[in-house]
């Protein structure tokens, strides 16, 4: 498996990878990623000088995804976005060295790491907190995913 930047061929991919995670935990409704006019259009989306979306691919597949982007709204604060692995994938190790990828790309241009999911992705939730994310009780802010039910903080 190989970790790289997310090219303009690999949109409809992680759209696919998007959306096929997100009805495996019945989270194909608004308020969630899967109402995100952006998802077919990543590579486009993650062009920013501090945004940037990675893609693990393994036998020419895309398998596994995540982003960092700027919450807007929240001076100095990203969002991990869009993290997501097909089942074949989770519990490889893959995350971690997406998330280390991620967060180290963070930090050269945050100050702490906010991401938003759903407390039903228990495995998901469990590595958050592996990785010294702190669960809060409300979203630092308001944004477009008001369905989901678990909030995470990590000063970086």
């Amino acid at each position: 498996m190989i970790i790289r930047e997310i090219e303009k061929k690999d949109n409809k991919e992680v759209e696919n990878l998007i959306r096929t995670c997100l009805i495996e935990y019945g989270a194909d409704k608004p308020g969630c990623a899967w109402s995100d006019p952006n998802l077919g259009s990543f590579f486009e989306l993650y062009q920013g000088e501090k945004s940037k979306y990675w893609v693990v691919e393994k036998d020419n597949k895309v398998v596994a995804g995540c982003g960092i982007g700027p919450l807007l709204g929240a001076n100095g604060v990203c969002e991990l976005q869009k993290m997501y692995a097909f089942k074949e994938v989770r519990g490889s190790g893959i995350a971690s060295k997406l998330l280390d990828i991620s967060l180290e790309f963070a930090r050269n241009h945050y100050d702490t790491c906010y991401l938003e999911t759903f407390s039903n992705m228990e495995r998901a939730n469990s590595f958050y907190k592996k990785n010294g994310f702190i669960s809060l009780d409300k979203p630092l802010i308001e944004t477009e995913h008001y369905a989901c039910d678990m909030w995470y903080l990590k000063h970086l």
